[in-house]
């Protein structure tokens, strides 16, 4: 069922009937097979690229599609509700992209932003490390200056699209403390640069998680993003962006199982009524619809607070909370309302509730969120 958008222009209304279209017949087609069989969307980002959806938060000048957040987020739900693999990595492309395009240097994204806008490269986001999660002043791979540049060592872990993008915003320690490290726009192929196995995760099966090992691996000096030391100051205002990204992946995938719950409610019969129109029943999608439309209110409130300028990080953090707690609950629910077809491979519903677990985990689990949102209340 399509959502009712309230957009703020034409060419925005436009725009999200063109990744519809997009999501309808190239994405839902797809999406039970390659996730079945853990098999990667060849072509599919480089026709997302062409389409002008990898860039859309960015500016004209740039190569980006000059649209608020607002619309850009509405945007990457409506690819969630098709395929929440590929939204979410739509979402770290974008996040991935961020360092460049706000820290960059004009002749750092002269180089490589159009590339990046249009999805010729494709990006990843490696922050985290094997003992370094949500606590990321922990890092301790290294980029060890050198006569022009930098020499990088040590392993990073949880990549979305691992070992298949072109590039990777890494951030790695350049001195002690927590003033110590830095970010760089390093390439996604290079000597000494090698990937893991991927994950054997629970579910976004075909778009791979891996981790990423740099051997003395060496990065000219114009990759370093911003200055020495200002690494974490760029990851979290990344993040903030990243998690308003997540929370429409969460909204578009809690509003699929929304839909393929109360499709099949309107179909299945008991006791010579339709089940949608058992009251107990009823009332359960009630409560799923009114968490899906919660969701999207959460994070367009930020979204809009973003495109104001305003500051929104904890905006941003109860989005990413509200959405992903709410998808899997819905999730879960349309479980339960399919009934024992539900927990069957033969709907997918199922897949649903296994893809809307991670939600509540990566870009900061939600008892991060909770942190941020009760430190942001202290100030």
């Amino acid at each position: 069922m399509p959502v009712d958008r309230m957009l703020p222009t034409q060419e925005a209304a436009d725009l999200i009937d063109l990744v519809r279209d997009i999501a309808d017949n190239e994405l839902a087609p797809l999406v039970e097979q390659h996730e079945r069989d853990s098999r990667y969307p060849e072509g599919l980002f480089a026709l997302l690229g062409r389409a002008g959806l990898l860039g859309l938060p960015y500016p004209d000048r740039l190569g980006g599609g000059g649209q608020p957040y607002e619309v850009y987020l509405q945007a990457v739900e409506e690819l969630a509700a098709r395929w929440a693999a590929v939204a979410v990595a739509v979402s770290v492309h974008t996040l991935a992209a961020f360092p460049l395009l706000h820290f960059g240097t004009e002749d750092q994204q002269e180089r490589w932003a159009g590339d990046v806008l249009d999805g010729k490269l494709i990006g990843g986001y490696s922050l985290s490390e094997p003992q370094a999660g949500s606590d990321a002043a922990a890092l301790i791979c290294r980029a060890e200056p050198t006569a022009d540049g930098y020499r990088i060592n040590g392993a990073k872990a949880w990549i979305t699209h691992g070992g298949r993008t072109d590039f990777y915003t890494l951030f790695a320690r350049t001195a002690e403390g927590p003033e110590g490290i830095s970010c760089f726009f390093a390439p996604g192929r290079c000597d000494g640069l090698t990937f893991g196995r991927p994950e054997d995760k629970m579910g976004l099966h075909a778009i791979p998680t891996t981790s990423a090992y740099w051997d003395d691996a060496v990065l000219a000096a114009d990759r370093r993003i911003g200055g020495e030391g200002q690494g974490l100051h760029i990851a979290f205002s990344a993040l903030d962006s990243g998690r308003l990204g997540i929370a429409a992946c969460a909204t578009g995938l809690a509003q699929a199982a929304l839909d393929a719950a109360v499709a099949y409610a309107q179909e299945r019969s008991t006791f010579g009524r339709r089940i949608i129109d058992h009251q107990g029943l009823g009332f359960l999608l009630a409560d799923m619809a009114a968490a899906v439309d919660s969701a999207r209110a959460t994070y367009l409130d930020a979204a809009r607070r973003r495109d104001a300028g305003l500051p929104y990080t904890r905006q941003a953090s109860v989005a990413k909370l509200v959405a992903t707690d709410a998808a899997m609950k819905v999730t879960t629910d349309a479980v339960q309302v399919f009934g024992g077809y539900g927990y069957t491979r033969e709907y997918p519903v199922e897949r649903y509730m296994r893809e809307a677990k991670i939600m509540q985990i990566f870009e900061g689990t939600n008892q991060i969120q909770r942190l941020v949102i009760s430190r942001q209340l202290a100030r």
